[in-house]
Parts: structure tokens; C-alpha cells; sequence
């Protein structure tokens, strides 16, 4: 359905089979170093395609943000098993990596009438967010130190849903802004721009946790739909930003 969308607004460019190589390489090279599993792959491919084709400095983004949470997931792996919470040994399926990157991939194919710019923004939110949730779930159960649940502030075992460490908290907005800074280094966006991506990434990574202490804890919601409210989240907060802030 993105792809139906997207080609049908934007048709496949100047730079299709170039893009559609670098695809097949990205889902390629994930599957291999099992970041996700076969149909992850190829989901990951799809929003691959859509980004390479659109601008293809959206696609190392894309990359970054990938290498980022693959290296977090791949931190402390004895601890995680131990707890209970490590990633499964296959990788990420199709529904973890759309329920990340779905909104960002539709915001740019844009079937709402908004500009290049501002597409662009809500894609690199998104996309921080990503990086920075699990990164700071990763990282935060890798290392030992007080988690506390974001609602309430108590104690909480490592791991819990809606936990939040001081570790992974500061691992989650190095990660924001690890992919902003990737973005403003590649001028796809202004340093300025950047710091929004930031600031959106973190805070949606925040609602992330809260939902999941309020929803996801209590059995109301799964993990893949608490992510994809996180995603929009730092969407909607950075074209609150954008507009509200930066256009006065």
C-alpha cells in the first residue's frame, strides 16, 4: 500500500533501478546480520525503496538509524537473556519494523497535501524515535542501575514496560541525536531543523514509555501498536514545533 501510494503520487524517478539496488543490498545485509528476519526484510526493503527513491540521503538515515539500534540490541546480550527481554535470535519481523517505520514512510509519500519540507521533518521524528525507544530499551536493560516506572516513579525490574533508567535515557537522546546530526551532516535538513528532530525523538520515545506503563502493562496494548503511537507522537510534536514555535 506505500509503495501504491507513493509511486502513484511521485512515480518511480530518474534514480529507480539505482535505488531499487541499494534495496535489495539494505535488506540483504539486515537479514544477514539478523537486525530483522525474512519478513522483516522485506518490509524493511519496501521503506528502503520509497526513501531511496524520494531522496537518497533519506536512505542513509535510514541506515544509520538501522546500524544505531542494531548495535544497542547487540549490547549486554547475556544480561537480556537473563532477564528475559533479549530480541529474538532471528531479528525483527515485518510487523516490529513497519509498526517503527510506517508512519514516517506514509508522512513522506504524503497522501495529505504538505510540503516537501515538512514531509521530510516528520520522517526524521519518526525516525528518531525509532533509534532513540530502542535504544534506551536496549541499553537500559544492558547495563544494571534503578529503573523506575515513568507514571509512578517506583522501583520496577529492568525491563518492565514502561520502565525508564537513567542509562537508558541518555542512551535513547544520543541515539536522537545521532540520526538529527546524520541528517543536518548529509543537508537534508538545517542545523536548526535538527535540534526539532531531537527534541521530537526524545519526547516521543517518553510518551512511548507511558504508554506503555499505562496501556501496554496492563495487557491494553501490544508492543507494536505503543511503538507506532510513539512514532506518531514525535511526529505530531515536531510539526507542533515547526509551526507553532519556529513560524513566529
Amino acid at each position: 500500500m506505500l509503495l501504491l501510494v507513493f509511486f502513484l503520487r511521485h512515480g518511480a524517478g530518474n534514480h529507480f533501478y539505482a535505488a531499487l539496488g541499494i534495496t535489495i543490498a539494505f535488506a540483504a545485509v539486515g537479514r544477514v546480520a539478523r537486525g530483522v528476519d525474512t519478513s522483516g526484510a522485506l518490509a524493511g526493503g519496501v521503506i528502503a525503496l520509497i526513501l531511496a527513491t524520494e531522496n537518497v540521503k533519506l536512505f542513509w538515515v535510514l541506515l544509520a538509524v538501522f546500524l544505531i539500534t542494531l548495535a544497542a540490541t547487540k549490547v549486554g546480550g547475556n544480561r537480556k537473556k537473563q532477564l528475559l527481554v533479549a530480541e529474538a535470535d532471528h531479528g525483527r519481523s515485518a510487523a516490529q519494523v513497519m509498526s517503527n517505520l510506517y508512519i514516517g514512510t506514509l508522512m513522506l509519500a504524503r497522501p495529505l497535501q504538505m510540503t516537501t519540507e515538512i514531509a521530510v521533518l516528520l520522517l526524521l521524528a519518526a525516525l528518531a524515535e525509532v533509534a532513540a525507544d530502542t535504544s534506551s530499551s536496549e541499553i537500559g536493560t544492558a547495563y544494571p542501575g534503578k529503573t523506575v516506572l515513568i507514571t509512578t516513579w517506583k522501583s520496577v525490574p529492568a525491563g518492565e514496560n514502561g520502565g525508564i533508567s537513567a542509562a537508558g535515557t541518555l542512551a535513547g537522546i544520543v541515539a536522537a541525536a545521532l540520526v538529527a546530526g546524520c541528517a543536518s551532516a548529509l543537508g537534508v535538513v538545517s542545523f536548526s531543523i535538527a535540534a526539532v528532530v531531537v527534541l521530537a525523538g526524545t519526547l516521543g520515545m517518553l510518551i512511548d514509555s507511558v504508554l506503555g506503563a499505562a496501556l501496554e502493562r496492563k495487557g491494553r496494548l501490544g508492543n507494536n501498536s505503543v511503538n507506532l503511537l510513539g512514532t506518531v507522537a514525535a511526529a505530531g510534536i515536531a510539526y507542533a514545533i515547526q509551526y507553532v514555535v519556529l513560524s513566529n
